[in-house]
């Protein structure tokens, strides 16, 4: 071992920022610049992906005034003079390309810039739609290291990766908008333990943090070494500064070394899930400025688990649920939805829908004569309810959330302009049986000291829409298990009918199951956005046609 000789500080910015408040996320890069010198003594400040603008910028890259605020913005930064090394993700315009860039700015100057590579295309990406491909390696000394920059998708490709190697970086700074979904941490992780032995150096990787639209950044910013031991962790789901030392030794082949410092707990799943629900929800309402949000709380176990997520993205007082029984209500839905409310200390009304349902059917009599009761009179009780709920929010400024799982957003199993009327569906990429799971957790393990806030006769109890005497959901859909077990392979996993067969499952279940969910794309373009989850949520992620006779089958 040679001897150390001195080490460089970098922090790393987990940021959370509002896609195209360019003024305030400059604001915001300074002041932490600020924070880096003063708190930490940091050589090096690194940002997010496309910190300027936020991230996914989408159309608004195609928006002609972009440039002049963008170069407004670095103007700002360059004039403050900041005596650290900055390193920014802004999208830059060279003629006619526009590309994903990064700079390392010190004081007044700007000493590189790095053009990001590898233009994602798939999944909820489309940079090919606005960017040009860079094809240059980046690699710029910091007292004494040779250190490579690059942005996100470069880490999943081989190239950068060797074109830093051979221009003699000897550490590589990574910087992401990288989203959550279940168990990213760990596929990060993995894919920077192979890409650190395909370098011969160790990588920073900075990640956003913070929801935009149906996408959660879970931050979760690492550092591991040469050998691809994480040796430096963030907390996810929390935003701040958190700096990291890098020793710089002399007389060795491996230049920079990153000793082991902070890093921060494991959580399981339900952990992860709840809390990207939380900051997905808090940051579209109050980035969208709405006051707060109204629910309605039915006494299953969806509104109740929606409820707590809302007090606990929002607080208690900016959260109003509305109970609105008609006939066919139990009095166990009845008690537990006060129950809950009043766990969760929100404001809460009870406002029957009989007289209002009365009164459709009234006018509908006519049009209605000679005709059985079917599905048509219980989406109208779903329906009286969407109205009620969308007055209240036009006359109180707040949004509705709704409260379909990805269960039933799948199969259909949700009424437009009824339960699906709203801002904001909150579990819209989570499947019935984790919304089990998630309650028990928020239950058991999310407060300090836990507390029960979603009613156990909530949890215990068969799932039911109430529309119909006597009804539960296993009268038309099979057991969640099986139910979640069969969409997860078709819809994240594009298995086909006969393939899910032929992992055990009943022929005429899969059959109906899968024609549900094909049948019910009009009503998914149709519903509102929520946070997604999975690798594959209805939304950004899912392009189907609605208007498509592909038949089922192999």
């Amino acid at each position: 071992m040679g001897n150390m000789a001195r080490q460089i500080k970098v922090v790393v910015a987990q940021l959370n920022l509002v896609v195209g408040d360019i003024d305030a996320n400059t604001a915001v890069v300074i002041a932490a610049a600020k924070q880096a010198i003063s708190e930490f003594s940091a050589d090096v400040v690194v940002f997010p992906e496309l910190t300027i603008t936020g991230y996914p910028p989408e159309d608004l890259l195609l928006r002609p005034s972009m440039q002049v605020r963008v170069n407004k913005a670095i103007d700002r930064i360059l004039r403050e003079n900041l005596a650290i090394h900055l390193v920014v993700g802004y999208p830059q315009r060279v003629g006619s390309k526009l590309y994903n860039a990064l700079s390392v700015i010190k004081g007044n100057k700007c000493l590189a810039t790095y053009h990001k590579q590898c233009l994602p295309n798939y999944q909820v990406f489309d940079e090919h739609r606005y960017f040009h491909p860079g094809d240059q390696a980046c690699v710029l000394n910091i007292g004494g290291a040779d250190i490579a920059f690059t942005i996100c998708e470069d880490m999943w490709e081989l190239e950068p990766i060797h074109q830093a190697r051979d221009a003699g970086a000897q550490l590589l700074i990574n910087i992401n908008a990288s989203p959550y979904h279940i168990n990213k941490l760990n596929e990060r992780k993995q894919l920077l333990k192979q890409r650190s032995a395909e370098g011969g150096f160790p990588i920073i990787y900075v990640n956003l943090i913070g929801g935009q639209d149906e996408l959660v950044f879970d931050g979760g910013s690492l550092a591991v070494t040469a050998s691809g031991e994480c040796h430096f962790l963030a907390p996810s789901f929390t935003a701040g500064l958190y700096p990291i030392v890098v020793d710089i030794m002399e007389d060795t082949e491996s230049r920079c070394q990153i000793p082991s410092q902070e890093i921060a707990d494991e959580q399981s799943i339900e952990a992860e899930v709840y809390q990207a629900l939380v900051l997905g929800v808090r940051d579209y309402v109050n980035k969208n400025k709405f006051s707060g949000v109204v629910l309605g709380l039915s006494g299953g176990i969806d509104s109740a688990l929606t409820l707590a997520v809302a007090v606990d993205a929002l607080g208690k007082e900016r959260v109003h649920a509305v109970m609105m029984p008609f006939d066919y209500t139990s009095q166990l839905s009845l008690d537990a939805a006060a129950q809950q409310a009043s766990n969760l200390g929100v404001g809460y009304q009870v406002i029957s829908i009989v007289e209002i349902y009365k009164e459709f059917m009234v006018a509908l009599e006519s049009e209605f004569a000679g005709t059985d009761i079917d599905v048509s009179e219980q989406n109208i009780q779903a329906r009286c309810r969407g109205v009620l709920l969308m007055a209240i929010s036009n006359k109180k400024g707040l949004m509705v959330l709704t409260t379909g799982n990805k269960s039933e957003i799948a199969v259909g199993y949700a009424t437009l302009y009824g339960d699906m009327a709203g801002g904001f569906d909150v579990l819209k990429d989570v499947s019935k049986t984790l919304v089990y799971r998630l309650a028990t957790y928020r239950n058991t393990e999310y407060a300090t000291p836990p507390k029960e806030v979603i009613p156990q006769q909530v949890i215990d109890r068969p799932p039911s829409a109430e529309l119909a005497p006597d009804q539960v959901d296993q009268d038309s859909l099979p057991p969640y298990d099986e139910l979640d077990q069969i969409l997860e392979l078709y819809v994240e996993n594009d298995y086909s009918a006969d393939a899910i067969i032929a992992k055990g499952f009943a022929s005429d279940v899969v059959k109906k199951v899968l024609r549900l969910v094909d049948l019910n794309e009009y009503k998914r373009r149709q519903s509102p956005i929520g946070v997604r989850m999975t690798r594959r949520g209805f939304g950004r992620d899912r392009r189907y046609p609605i208007t498509n006779a592909w038949p089922l089958g192999e």
